[in-house]
């Protein structure tokens, strides 16, 4: 399943996939393969992308009913 709830929140910060990239100490493809729903981040990714973001887990990392 597609993350296009990072993929907004990124682009709302105005962020590339490889800025987020280095914010967060990963790949710019893994960046990718989270926003095409490839990749399962851990828990530490997700929560330093949420701050990265100024977003909460639940904002980017919980499906939608």
């Amino acid at each position: 399943m597609k993350n296009l709830k990072l993929k907004a929140a990124r682009a709302g910060k105005d962020l590339s996939q490889q800025e987020l990239a280095q914010l967060v100490g990963v790949s710019r493809q893994t960046i990718s393969a989270i926003e095409k729903g490839n990749y399962n981040p851990s828990l530490n990714l997700c929560i330093k992308i949420c701050q990265t973001l100024d977003k909460g887990l639940d904002d980017l990392f919980w499906p939608n009913d």
